[in-house]
């Protein structure tokens, strides 16, 4: 049901891309899932963070730009968009996955300088999530984008489809915020965003059903 929303309802559009993204899954993550041995010098910056679920039920993954660097590993850095993206939604899953679980994710932007601008591994990141994710963001929001990165976001932007880019919120100004707090809800969101919670590094999360 994902594929065929992400390619409005049309089943052979659907088909060829779910066939492409079963391809892609069992070349690239032949055992099913990305260990964290595999991505081991992506964890170490410890610049995601994976939250309790928010008010929808969301689980609410968080990037911190200003400890990400552009990787000189592109391939690892596949490996851990996949990593992260996986673990998110398993966290999400009730006893059993039904096939539906979104995720909210919150891209933040504070205290980033021009070493931590990565066009690339941004549009990776979007285009794995288009490609072999679909349905699975429910929405993102940038906070504290400085003037310089807006230039960046306008090229980013360009490899976004329009359902994408309708998820994706700007919080710009205090009451972009106040509704941002709300909708993620103050028991999930972190104190440094206004919540109640505190940051949980994505490694520290232990999921049992990606152990195996």
């Amino acid at each position: 049901m994902r594929f065929l929303i992400a390619r409005s309802m049309d089943p052979e559009k659907a088909a060829k891309m779910f066939v492409q993204w079963q391809k892609w899954r069992a070349a690239f993550v032949p055992n099913g899932f990305i260990s964290d041995s595999e991505v081991q010098d992506e964890l170490e910056a410890r610049k995601i963070y994976l939250q309790s679920s928010t008010k929808e039920g969301y689980p609410l993954l968080i990037i911190k730009a200003s400890k990400h660097f552009p990787a000189k590993d592109h391939l690892q850095f596949k490996k851990f968009v996949v990593h992260l993206l996986d673990k998110t939604i398993a966290s999400s899953f009730r006893g059993r996955e039904i096939g539906n679980e979104k995720l909210i994710g919150i891209l933040d932007l504070q205290q980033i300088t021009y070493r931590n601008v990565d066009a690339r591994g941004l549009i990776t990141g979007f285009q794995f999530l288009q490609a072999y994710y679909p349905e699975r963001l429910a929405k993102l929001f940038i906070l504290d984008m400085p003037w310089f990165f807006v230039s960046v976001w306008k090229v980013v932007s360009r490899f976004l489809e329009k359902a994408t880019l309708q998820k994706i919120v700007i919080v710009t100004n205090e009451e972009e915020r106040k509704n941002f707090v709300k909708e993620i809800g103050e028991e999930s969101l972190p104190e440094v965003y206004g919540g109640e919670a505190k940051l949980v590094a994505l490694q520290d999360v232990i999921l049992p059903q990606l152990e195996g």
